[in-house]
């Protein structure tokens, strides 16, 4: 939403929606095969993390995969004895190959033809297509983008367990050399979407398998979600279409290039933060740089702001809440002995703690409408918010936690850090309790730099196997 004000004249400030897609940011990873299935024994994805040669770069000799008790298999199966959870007697196996194939292919395709968000039309038919072939009916969304697929019958005593996926890709060009390269212009799954869209899929058709089999007591909602990269959201679009009714918990993931495939990270409480967009828009007379007490300096007006917002909100509020600004661009004037009539800064306000996000927007009006009076500056203020933080709720980051080591063992979860990202999943958080786990899809022994939303993005197509077995054990323990 965005909220603007004119001071000192204008009523209180107004709220509407809008819509604007966030700047991007970037990343590479082990060039891959694109053979839609592999013969046993052989690997048709950069899941070959055990040994060997990645098949789509002859010269890339792959290091070994961690030891056991979790390994990526060369096939892309994530292997281990169930520990701390569920008997390993309780678990499915681990999933087919020709699941497995399936998955990347079908992943792959949708890293071929990207789509922007609301845009999502050919992604939503292919993911309806296969649920459909499995049997089960999957309901696209009134936008005509996203889709909800029901696992299992509704429970009276028990809500469903929803698991997320988003659809969208980046306005980014893809600068991969690999046969799955994106077939759109300026356009690439520079974040993983296209990985999460596949993961939540192989865990419908694999959970649908389990509910027919009679091992399934938990009903299961998948919700493949448009427009996540649009702020500020398209989490939003999708509560209000009503896809959180008969909802108890939450789960999703999100790759991350830092973590190793194999691994994920979590960590309780906030895991992103809040990202908004501030602009500060100050008018007056104008006038000559020898007489500024005749008129407003509205130079010193943008500078006292620029610094003296930052250093007051560093007083008022709990440092711990990390709410900052920080700004972009200032733009004033035109002549050096010219006190000029208008004057702008851009900026980002970023917070870590919930409580705080929901407080910055009247604090900071407040601050600016102090600091603009001294200087007589009317002052325009639009505060552009974007999404609150993913604070991830005790029970269900335990979830996640106990899924991982029952199928792969306590050394596959890691700590990890609060980003300053932002990630729309925290709507449905303000409404159910759930949480959000780092997929690792680096590559075993890739000591690379890499970083989400650049062209050069890809990932360890094994993490598709560790993502589908992850949730398909939170829903048998949840």
């Amino acid at each position: 939403m965005r909220l603007t004000r004119r001071l000192p004249s204008s009523p209180p400030y107004v709220i509407f929606p809008i819509l604007q897609e966030e700047p991007v940011v970037g990343h590479t990873l082990t060039e891959v095969n694109d053979s839609p299935a592999a013969p046993s024994g052989a690997s048709d994805s950069s899941g070959d993390t055990a040994s060997g040669t990645a098949s789509g770069d002859p010269g890339h000799q792959r290091p070994a995969a961690a030891p056991a008790p979790a390994q990526v298999t060369a096939a892309g199966a994530a292997t281990a004895p169930a520990q701390d959870g569920a008997p390993a007697s309780d678990l499915p196996a681990g999933l087919p190959e020709g699941l497995r194939a399936e998955l990347s292919a079908f992943r792959r395709d949708l890293h071929r033809h990207p789509e922007l968000g609301r845009q999502e039309f050919r992604t939503t038919q292919k993911v309806k297509e296969r649920l459909e072939q499995a049997g089960l009916a999957p309901r696209v969304l009134p936008a005509g983008t996203g889709l909800i697929c029901d696992i299992g019958p509704d429970d009276g005593s028990r809500g469903r367990l929803a698991l997320r996926a988003d659809l969208d890709a980046l306005p980014v060009p893809d600068t991969k050399t690999v046969p799955y390269r994106s077939t759109v212009d300026g356009r690439a799954h520079a974040c993983g979407h296209d990985a999460h869209t596949t993961i939540v899929l192989g865990a419908g058709l694999t959970l649908a398998r389990l509910a027919e089999e009679g091992r399934l007591k938990r009903p299961v909602r998948l919700l493949f979600q448009a427009a996540e990269e649009v702020m500020p959201g398209g989490a939003l679009d999708a509560v209000k279409a009503g896809v959180l009714e008969g909802v108890e918990r939450i789960l999703a993931l999100h790759c991350d290039p830092k973590v190793e495939v194999g691994r994920i990270g979590l960590r309780q409480g906030p895991i992103t933060s809040a990202a908004d967009k501030l602009k500060l828009v100050l008018d007056g007379p104008g006038g000559h740089s020898a007489r500024p007490h005749l008129t407003t300096d509205l130079v010193m007006a943008a500078a006292k702001l620029a610094t003296e917002l930052p250093a007051a909100l560093a007083r008022r509020v709990d440092p711990r809440s990390g709410l900052s600004v920080v700004w972009g661009r200032i733009q004033a004037g035109h002549a050096a002995n010219v006190i000029p009539q208008h004057a702008e800064l851009e900026g980002t306000v970023r917070c870590l703690d919930l409580t705080a996000w929901h407080e910055a927007p009247d604090l900071i009006h407040e601050v600016i409408d102090q600091v603009a009076a001294i200087y007589r500056a009317k002052c325009e203020i639009t505060y552009q918010r974007g999404v609150p933080p993913v604070v991830n709720e005790a029970v269900s980051a335990e979830l996640l936690r106990d899924a991982m080591t029952a199928r792969f063992g306590a050394h596959t979860v890691e700590d990890t850090e609060q980003s300053l990202g932002g990630e729309d999943f925290s709507w449905y958080l303000e409404r159910v309790p759930g949480a959000l786990a780092r997929l690792g899809v680096r590559p075993v022994g890739d000591t690379t730099k890499r970083d989400l939303h650049q062209g050069d993005f890809d990932l360890d197509e094994g993490a598709l196997a560790v993502g589908v077995e992850l949730f398909t054990t939170a829903a048998l323990l949840s």
